[in-house]
């Protein structure tokens, strides 16, 4: 049997318990925490013993640990990737260890378990290392995530990739914010867009969309991917504007969208928990923008949107 791969969180004490259930809603088995600034207290109240193990009692008590286990067939790497995006929207600090695994090669392990995979009724995902697949009629996106994120089994990019579906046609241009992988964008041109635009902070993730709209045939000016925050390096106006991001920066983006959205218009938020779903909605009411449809899985949710 394959290894599990255990992830280890460090965050301040007063932020584990919120931490905890980020970590929860992302990997729903395989979770426990250290938490030891009551250590005493408990000690006296479960056990009524006031003698501690002095390596316990020398455990920093600033801080708070969440450990994680991801199961083999999981992108370990992009779990913590994912996990790191949350935390830092909700301004919490942390330091993510992910050299905890016993196989030395954990982030190539999980690639055994990534299959060529349909998505919504037009597309599959084929992972470059794969040699065997059966289009079968579908546009196949070539896909080598690297350490970016967007692989296409998470449940907010697939959400993504099905809506995308549904607008992507001649005619239409897209644009993409915080493209990671590049895998919304380019699939978007695969599923019929004219043209595509990628943004994303990340250099190694601006560096990956590139390298895999070259692996599918999309080079500029047909696909162009930049490096910026957001949208402050975007120009023009797009028929279809996607973001797989979190809740707070679905938040910030909505001020300013509708300034690169063409009339008619749909943009689709992805990346956003249950828990901040009405701020989500809050946000698109003051800012002028109607849901059209709201898709869910597994505790994510995704919306399709146009301005009023």
């Amino acid at each position: 049997m394959a290894d599990w791969t255990e992830i280890k969180i460090t965050v301040p004490a007063d932020d584990v318990d919120k931490a905890g259930d980020i970590a929860q809603m992302v990997v729903p088995y395989g979770i426990y925490i250290e938490d030891y600034r009551t250590l005493e207290q408990e000690a006296w109240e479960i056990a009524n013993i006031d003698l501690i193990d002095e390596d316990l009692l020398a455990k920093d008590r600033s801080k708070g640990i969440v450990h994680i286990y991801i199961s083999p067939e999981e992108n370990p790497h992009e779990a913590a990737l994912f996990l790191s995006e949350r935390y830092t929207a909700e301004n919490i600090q942390h330091e993510i260890d992910e050299n905890l695994c016993k196989n030395a090669d954990w982030e190539n392990n999980w690639k055994k378990y990534f299959k060529p995979m349909p998505v919504g009724e037009r597309l599959l995902i084929h992972p470059v290392w794969e040699d065997e697949y059966e289009a079968n009629g579908r546009a196949v996106i070539h896909l080598e995530p690297g350490l970016a994120f967007g692989s296409g089994t998470h449940d907010t990019t697939r959400l993504c990739l099905e809506t995308i579906e549904k607008y992507a046609k001649p005619g239409t241009s897209m644009l993409d914010v915080g493209c990671g992988s590049g895998i919304l964008s380019v699939s978007g041109l695969l599923l019929g867009c004219d043209s595509a635009v990628g943004v994303d902070i990340d250099p190694l993730a601006v560096k990956t969309a590139q390298e895999n709209g070259v692996k599918n045939g999309f080079t500029e000016p047909q696909y162009k991917v930049l490096q910026g925050s957001l949208t402050d390096k975007v120009t023009g106006k797009y028929d279809i504007v996607a973001a797989n991001i979190v809740a707070d920066i679905v938040i910030m983006l909505c001020k300013d969208v509708k300034a690169f959205m063409n009339e008619g218009a749909v943009f689709i938020t992805s990346g956003i928990i249950e828990p901040r779903e009405q701020d989500v909605l809050d946000a698109f009411e003051a800012n002028g923008i109607e849901v059209i449809e709201r898709h869910e899985s597994a505790g994510w949710l995704c919306f399709e949107a146009k301005v009023k």
